[in-house]
């Protein structure tokens, strides 16, 4: 039965509160209907569950507003709560079914904190599986590629399940239909300009014995590759990588004795961790990254510096990626930047007209100059100087600083505090942690 295919994914311990993408069409729908069923029956798991659903309205066809509507009464209907998220940012530019996907995540993400949901159900099946796998093989994908959909993905605070990713599309259309319940067709899921709609028409007809069994299959194996891979690098990253000021910094003894696609790994979430993009660098550039690594040469990839030396390689933000970043504080004197750094003011400091910037060239002559003239005065003193800051200069000119006009008043990465501190908001542990999601 498909509500036992509901039941068995959110078990051991449903989430009291539960988020559902609804599009209206047969795969949301008939989830949305399943997850109520199985929200009323309170016997079978001890607990009351909250439904809310959500629509994503991406405005590219003159129907979505109406279907949107559609949507609501249909959960309306069961007493769901229902909301509505249209997205308005697209430029024109870029894949637009790319574009879409990536909006459509992030205005889900934002919607579920809002109402402090932690638990995301989508209605992909198994045929969407399918499609997703021949699509990418297309692609010459690696292990993650064809892994494709996981049943259960963290997307930052938000857990995504995929109860209906081992179910035909044609079952769930077979239990709205033997319900009564109607669905809406989105007329692009004909419109063979799409990859997905080419994959879908060569899976219908069978080419090259190709089948949605065999396809979700070869999904299932590559991601159990993928979970002894994350284990892997899991394990060889807490023993090799350490963090200092922002920067990952790894032990190039231990990593030349990786696996290739271990080291690989390692530098891929390296990178991303440093510069906050929700992707990583595709294959051809950390090819082009591992071959500079191993015949000693800094690089320059996904707005971070790679620099080796004898014993590490350290990774950490280029000065060209922020050189732009130029922002005020708030009341409280404090301030983001770069999404990594919170600048904090000494109490009693007003921030006002205060700048926060990149320290660059200028600013770390500045500190030097400083430090400088402090530790002479703490040699004259009889006093230790404290030590100089031992990060490499292309790291020191990236990082933030607090500026009056051209003056500069704080930079507390480069030894130039004058109260400020500056504290690190991205979670060192939710770089390792990454390999296991």
């Amino acid at each position: 039965m498909l509500i036992e295919r509901v039941r068995s994914a959110l078990q051991p311990r449903p989430p009291s509160r539960i988020g559902v993408a609804v599009s209206g069409g047969s795969d949301s729908a008939a989830l949305l209907h399943l997850l109520h069923d199985f929200a009323c029956d309170e016997t079978a798991h001890g607990r009351h569950i909250a439904l809310r659903a959500v629509t994503v309205d991406h405005g590219l066809r003159p129907e979505s507003a109406q279907e949107a509507k559609a949507v609501g009464e249909m959960a309306e209907a069961l007493g769901v709560a229902h909301d509505i998220l249209k997205w308005t940012t697209w430029d024109g530019t870029g894949n637009m079914q790319d574009c879409a996907r990536r909006a459509r995540y992030r205005l889900m993400a934002d919607w579920a904190a809002s109402h402090d949901i932690h638990h995301i159900a989508l209605g992909h099946t198994a045929d969407d599986q399918a499609e997703t796998v021949l699509m990418r093989l297309g692609r010459a994908a690696g292990v993650d590629g064809l892994a494709a959909m996981s049943p259960r993905r963290r997307m930052g605070g938000v857990t995504l399940l995929r109860p209906l990713l081992t179910v035909r599309r044609a079952a769930l259309r077979k239990h709205l239909q033997a319900r009564g319940i109607a669905w809406i067709d989105d007329p692009s899921n004909d419109n063979p300009a799409y990859e997905r709609v080419r994959a879908r028409r060569a899976l219908r007809t069978g080419e090259a014995g190709l089948s949605v069994e065999a396809l979700c299959t070869v999904a299932q194996n590559m991601a159990m590759v993928r979970e002894a891979l994350g284990w892997q690098c899991f394990t060889a990253a807490r023993n090799h990588v350490r963090f200092d000021a922002g920067d990952v910094v790894i032990a190039r003894q231990g990593f030349r004795a990786l696996p290739v696609e271990v080291s690989r790994r390692i530098l891929h979430d390296a990178l991303r961790w440093v510069s906050g993009a929700e992707y990583g660098p595709r294959g051809p550039a950390m090819g082009l990254l591992l071959e500079a690594l191993r015949g000693g040469t800094v690089m320059t990839l996904h707005g971070c510096q790679i620099v080796p030396n004898g014993t590490e390689i350290r990774i950490f933000r280029e000065f060209q990626a922020v050189r732009a970043l130029d922002q005020g504080f708030d009341p409280s004197g404090q301030a983001l930047w770069d999404g990594r750094w919170q600048l904090n003011a000494p109490q009693g400091v007003s921030a006002d007209g205060l700048r926060l910037r990149a320290l660059g060239e200028a600013g770390l002559a500045y500190c030097r100059r400083c430090r400088a003239k402090a530790e002479t005065q703490a040699r004259a003193a009889g006093q230790v100087p404290p030590p100089a800051p031992a990060r490499p200069h292309a790291a020191l000119i990236a990082s933030p600083a607090v500026w009056r006009g051209d003056a500069l008043v704080s930079a507390p990465l480069a030894g130039c505090a004058e109260g400020w501190t500056a504290e690190l908001r991205r979670e060192t542990e939710s770089y390792f942690t990454g390999f296991l999601e």
